[in-house]
């Protein structure tokens, strides 16, 4: 059949629903896919399955849509209990656009009635099963849904591990089905049982009680003068929040030079708790000294970092609650009787250890490598090491008790490989860079696509129950994992090895290409991927040989952004490799496809120099973008999400081949390059209100609008001025980064002329405009951040946006970021929009700028200004006539204003309102406004500017 219609996606979505319900899968904790094994930057299920079926099935309200398909449609969404308000198209595509969107959800996965439905439509419009390849499938959230609706899926992968997870996944539990569920559960059983037999030992209970993890903290030798102690690093002295608070306390004796860490608990958490620990310094508890981070570092590539055993946290029955104590002597001597069967266990194993190289030469990531450590094995503890290595020694004993009885050899295989991907799963429990926090077990990936180093650390017990870093806990999240894709139906995908650049499959194969391919370089996968891959070819890799006999992952291959490779000897990683590699992946693409045929491209990033690039790759590859939609598949709680523009959407592309019937390119097309600026800002002000209507902005609205861009350039071959000269795509993405933030502004301003407002204002409403993640408030959550603080943009005052994107939106608004230092701070590639309070010395004339936290009592009241101030000033803010002149903007003026109110100055604020005149500007109120409306809601500028509208009718203005 002919497809030259329309698909259903190139004319709407209904992005709204697909997001809310991508959100809600994000955190599910039971029962789904991806609870088998850890990956990084996972799609939601069921926004896949959304856009997938969108992309196969054609648009009612298309000209070219087959009444026949209209007809289907109809009878097939009435069964599901979506029946069209009348037999209209429009009526037909908007009941699709329903379904699709509650489609969307996890649980609609597993109906059997909705599967079928949707199998229905697709088979409409596609009698023969359609082929779907995602080359980078990761994963496997797309092959999987493209099998779920009766595809032919191809999903390939360079990285083992991703491999493994998509072979159990999507071909070992097709084949065995509950056979090997029932293996699976019988395995775990009998790992578990033989780990208690010859681990328990080394893991001892503490007076009838199971040991959830030991706690640990690394300690180096404080370098001040004539002190020599060894100083335990504590970043965090709560160790519970709960009902049962418990904390610790650390002390130092000038006289023996020890230091002293006691676990206390009780109702309430004092205030004041010491650390010694923070920023990468170490504070000494016994003379005060700091020593400086550079010589922390020195020591621990010296291997003078050692570790400290200060506390245990044990379970009180069955999920009843946790209680902490100090160490007993019978948990070091379990320590040290693991370290010395351990050193036996190398004695006649020596390869039992994973000595692979860490990549120590990138500090971004994986900033341990700066404090001495150079192998995958330093990361663990000797008794981490012997339990990961026995365990390791039970799976194949399961394997050879399999094979005696006789049963299927793949079957013996699957079984054990999925056995071995759920113990690597607790591997990141398992490590020393693991941490305590709140009661919990948290993984060495808590930074997300980092391994932080970590100064606490804390040693999961393997052996408990039902608590994350057990085999217990893993085993059962596992075994719902493999269960849940059951309900995919599928007998129809096929995994393989691949590189994307030279795709193995032949030309026009598909008839869709749907992808989520690396985002520039946010994710280092292959070297996060190391952790566990060390162990799982220790645990499998005699019977996966094809995927688990190097001695790492593939790094040369990846098509990553990586300004450390070539140091680590992997070859080029840089931007322009990476288009080139992407360029030449997407060129596969296309020959891959059919000419008729639809694809989707998955991206996501906050940099603008990474969205030229990937948009750049897709263009040159010979692509025609036709639609963009921007689907909330981020987790609302994540690293660097609190005053820095961290995306909540990706961005799905939708391209078409720009070909001819017989596959070559289209080259005729040629475009007016006075049409294509015509017609860019009425597409950019349109889709922006859109998106504002379906609750995307911030970030995730301009990177949206980047499709809709693309589209008008994209139809065309080439672009051409008057005299001929091509306009190429980074020309055309200038102009579209200043009519994304001219249109934006003019939403932020709505009803009054942005060009009315200074550059200070104009520039601080976008910037905050962009950092917002949902209507109404800016992001508001943040993680525990990485124990260096040199990668905590976080902790920093003010609002991060990285620079190439910040430079685009002043460029687009006319506006020279070097002029506004006293609002811009601009530093190693970041920019950071000033806290107000910072902006205090430049508003009033010399004082400098510290906030502190207000105090309530009525007393303090008279040095509420001085809070805002040093010490060493706070006799000048005590002045009468604080404001020397009122500020020379109009941001100047509304930031006076808001200081003013947050000291209690009242009488000053007064006078710059009414006697000053500040207050009879309808620029000063209409810029509050808009400040109120885009600061975060739980900032301190959020109260102040509040407080500011509030005073304007007691006024009289």
């Amino acid at each position: 059949m002919k497809n030259d219609y329309k698909r259903l996606i190139e004319v709407d979505l209904p992005i709204r629903r697909i997001s809310n319900h991508a959100r809600a899968e994000k955190n599910i904790r039971s029962g789904h896919p991806w609870q088998l094994h850890i990956w990084w930057a996972r799609r939601p299920w069921g926004a896949c399955r959304a856009v997938a079926l969108a992309s196969l099935i054609p648009a009612p309200t298309d000209e070219r849509c087959p009444e026949e398909f209209v007809k289907t449609a109809t009878s097939v969404l009435t069964e599901v209990g979506f029946k069209p308000a009348d037999g209209s198209r429009q009526k037909v595509e908007d009941a699709l656009l329903r379904f699709i969107g509650e489609f969307a959800r996890w649980e609609a996965g597993g109906d059997p009635h909705w599967r079928s439905a949707a199998r229905k439509l697709v088979k409409a419009m596609h009698p023969h099963a359609p082929h779907v390849f995602d080359p980078f499938s990761g994963y496997g959230a797309i092959p999987g849904e493209a099998a779920r609706l009766g595809c032919e899926s191809v999903a390939s992968e360079l990285n083992p591990v991703a491999l493994l997870c998509l072979r159990t996944l999507l071909e070992a539990m097709p084949r065995h089905g509950e056979s090997l569920i029932e293996k699976f559960n019988e395995g775990a059983e009998f790992v578990k049982a033989e780990a208690e037999k010859r681990l328990a030992s080394y893991y001892p209970e503490r007076n009838g009680k199971q040991v959830i993890a030991w706690l640990w903290a690394r300690t180096v030798t404080c370098e001040g003068p004539g002190c020599g102690a060894t100083v335990p690093l504590i970043s965090q002295t709560t160790i519970a929040k709960g009902s049962r608070k418990a904390w610790i306390e650390v002390t130092g004796d000038p006289k023996t030079k020890e230091v002293r860490i006691a676990v206390r608990s009780g109702k309430f958490i004092p205030a004041g708790l010491k650390k010694t620990a923070g920023g990468g310094y170490a504070i000494c508890p016994v003379c005060g000294f700091t020593t400086d981070k550079e010589r922390v570092k020195a020591q621990g590539k010296e291997g003078r970092i050692a570790h400290r055993l200060y506390g245990v946290a044990m379970a009180i029955g069955t999920r009843q609650g946790k209680e902490y104590a100090e160490p007993m002597p019978e948990d070091l001597a379990a320590f040290d009787k693991a370290v010395a069967a351990w050193e036996r266990t190398l004695k006649s194993n020596p390869d039992a250890d994973p000595r692979e190289k860490y990549p120590f030469h990138d500090p971004r990531a994986f900033t341990a490598g700066q404090y001495g450590i150079k192998t995958w094995g330093d990361l663990f503890s000797p008794r981490q090491k012997l339990a990961l290595h026995t365990i390791g020694e039970i799976l194949r004993d399961y394997e050879q008790r399999l094979a005696a009885r006789g049963e299927d050899r793949s079957l013996v295989r699957d079984t054990v490989t999925a056995l071995a991907l759920s113990v690597s799963n607790t591997v990141h429990y398992l490590t020393t860079m693991s941490t305590w926090l709140s009661e919990g077990m948290i993984s060495c990936f808590i930074a997300g696509n980092a391994i932080a180093m970590r100064w606490d650390w804390a040693e999961a017990n393997p052996l408990v129950d039902t608590y994350a870093g057990g085999l217990d806990f893993s085993f059962k999240k596992s075994e719902e994992a493999l269960a849940s894709t059951i309900a995919i139906d599928n007998t129809t995908t096929t995994v393989m090895r691949a590189d994307a650049a030279n795709y193995p499959l032949p030309d026009d194969a598909a008839e869709m290409f749907f992808s989520d391919p690396p985002y520039y370089d946010v994710v280092p996968y292959a070297d996060l991927s190391d952790l566990c891959y060390v162990w799982l070819k220790r645990f499998v890799g005699h019977a996966q040989p094809d995927l688990l006999s190097e001695d790492l992952t593939p790094k040369a291959e990846q098509i990553v952004v990586n300004p450390y490779a070539v140091e680590d000897g992997r070859g080029d990683q840089s931007p322009q490799r990476y288009q080139e590699r992407m360029t030449q992946a997407f060129t596969e693409a296309r020959r891959v496809l059919r000419p008729d045929g639809i694809g989707c491209v998955v991206f996501a990033h906050k940099g603008t120099a990474a969205w030229e690039t990937l948009l750049a790759s897709i263009i040159d590859a010979g692509f025609v973008v036709t639609a963009s939609w921007p689907i909330d598949t981020e987790r609302a709680a994540r690293m660097r999400a609190y005053k820095s523009a961290a995306l909540g959407s990706s961005v799905h592309i939708v391209v078409r081949p720009r070909e001819n019937p017989d596959g070559s390119l289209r080259t005729q097309e040629v475009g007016d390059w006075r049409d294509v600026l015509a017609e860019l800002p009425r597409k950019i002000r349109g889709w922006i209100r859109r998106l504002i209507h379906e609750g995307v902005v911030g970030a995730d609205a301009i990177f949206a609008c980047l499709g809709p861009a693309l589209e008008i350039y994209s139809r065309h071959a080439r672009v051409e001025k008057a005299n001929g000269d091509q306009v190429f795509l980074r020309e055309y993405l200038e102009h579209v980064w200043a009519t994304i933030s001219r249109e934006a502004l003019a939403t932020i301003f709505e009803g009054a002329d942005a060009t009315g407002f200074e550059p200070d204002a104009r520039l601080t409403a976008m910037w905050l405009w962009t950092l917002r993640t949902e209507a109404g408030d800016a992001a508001a959550a943040v993680d525990d951040e990485d124990d260096e603080s040199e990668s905590k943009a976080g902790n920093a005052k003010g609002y991060a946006l990285e620079f190439d994107a910040v430079n685009n939106i002043a460029k687009g608004l006319g506006i020279h970021l070097e002029d506004l230092t006293s609002v811009v701070e601009i530093s190693k590639g970041n920019a950071r929009l000033l806290a107000v309070s910072e902006r205090t010395r430049y508003l009033f004339g010399g004082a400098p700028e510290e906030p502190v936290k207000r105090g309530r009592k009525k007393a303090e009241q008279q040095d509420l200004f001085a809070e805002l101030l040093d010490e060493a000033d706070a006799e000048f803010a005590r002045r009468e006539k604080v404001i020397l002149k009122p500020g020379a903007t109009t941001l100047d003026r509304v930031h006076q204003a808001m200081i003013l109110f947050a000291t209690g100055r009242g009488e000053a604020l007064k006078r710059l309102l009414v006697d000053d005149g500040a207050g009879r500007d309808a620029r000063f109120w209409t810029l509050a406004n808009a400040l109120l409306a885009l600061y975060p809601k739980s900032s301190e500028e959020s109260r102040w500017v509040d407080g500011v509208l509030a005073r304007k009718k007691g006024l009289g203005l």
